[in-house]
């Protein structure tokens, strides 16, 4: 894959879609496909010779795959733990000896390992949502090299260290399917050892230090979410009919929550009180209590949440006197919102409940 291609799919993702993108949560998995750019890797050869010598090899980009396990928190962080394979071809050994300069070689670079990654998710009210992140984790190098010169040069092994990475990344949630999500991501990870390699160069054998490894990773994937995954978007819960205006038209009381939360403040219960004292006064019949979220979170967690405050209020209207009959709980979660916003976005006056004597 070249890196047109990649760039290419990343802009593809960034068009403006209807979908808007909402924080990863629970459990998910992801996998990824795309190539691998290694920077020149540098070596240090020492035989029995006046003093050591060496050189960089060159390699070519190849393939390269991971796959990972992770978990959201439902606030834009994540860890992740993934598996890797990066392949690359080795095609020039540039050595410092003149006569050894720019050497046709065969073999290959393979690194693979595993990294644990923390990640955050910002939410811009886009349709897509950028991320970034960095983690740590364990690395092996696997080299097969050989000069084409006819002679017998051949550098081999595979050791381990301790890597370190960085991400950047597009993701697009897919409407056509709940919880599943195309991502588009960069990635640069560094193993920070100089391990050791055997060199056998036809009349004996040595070793040869290897720098560190610089790898530049470009992928394209699929990420679900597995039992958290946000529903599709359906229409609207249905508002129950609201009587015509009368001579007097329906009082309204407001009740606004904190954020995420379904429990009344003081302020919550004066007003109940209030609601609660007006509607025995009055000629009230029902007492309709509606449940709104404001747009952060999922659908589906916004749908229960706006019931649980609802509820809440209905409640405490029974424990100041209002009789249940009298009690109509109606939850719409994210819908009909009092000050219109994007999605994602915390907005106090969206967390309310509406208490309308009828």
């Amino acid at each position: 894959m070249k890196l047109r291609t990649a760039l290419a799919a990343s802009a593809l993702l960034a068009a403006p879609f209807t979908v808007h993108a909402a924080p990863v949560t629970g459990p998910y998995v992801s996998l990824g496909a795309g190539t691998n750019f290694t920077l020149p890797l540098g070596y240090t050869e020492s035989r029995s010779a006046p003093s050591p010598w060496g050189g960089k090899l060159l390699s070519r980009p190849s393939y390269a795959g991971e796959g990972g396990v992770g978990y959201g928190f439902g606030n834009g962080m994540r860890v992740e733990l993934d598996g890797n394979y990066f392949h690359n071809t080795l095609h020039v050994s540039d050595e410092t000896t003149p006569s050894y300069h720019h050497m046709r070689t065969s073999g290959g670079l393979n690194t693979y390992g595993f990294m644990l990654n923390g990640i955050y998710d910002f939410s811009l009210g886009w349709p897509v949502q950028p991320y970034l992140g960095a983690g740590i984790g364990y690395q092996w190098l696997q080299l097969a090299h050989r000069v084409n010169d006819g002679g017998d040069y051949y550098m081999s092994g595979t050791r381990g260290s301790f890597a370190y990475d960085l991400v950047a990344g597009l993701s697009y949630q897919l409407p056509m399917v709940p919880g599943l999500s195309a991502t588009a991501e960069y990635r640069f990870t560094q193993l920070i050892s100089s391990p050791n390699y055997r060199l056998d160069y036809g009349r004996g054998t040595t070793t040869v230090k290897i720098g560190q490894s610089f790898n530049n990773t470009i992928l394209i994937g699929l990420r679900y979410q597995l039992f958290n995954a946000p529903a599709a978007v359906a229409p609207a819960p249905a508002p129950m009919p609201v009587a015509a205006p009368a001579p007097m038209p329906a009082k309204t009381y407001l009740v606004f929550f904190d954020w995420d939360k379904a429990v009344l403040t003081p302020r919550a219960t004066q007003i109940i009180a209030e609601a609660a004292a007006d509607s025995k006064t009055q000629n009230v019949t029902t007492l309709n209590v509606s449940g709104y979220t404001d747009t952060s979170g999922t659908v589906v967690y916004n749908q229960g949440l706006s019931e649980r405050r609802a509820k809440a209020v209905a409640a405490k209207l029974v424990d100041d006197g209002v009789p249940a009959a009298e009690i109509e709980i109606h939850a719409y979660g994210e819908t009909h919102l009092l000050v219109p916003t994007g999605p994602n976005v915390r907005e106090p006056q969206n967390r309310r409940v509406e208490i309308v004597l009828n």
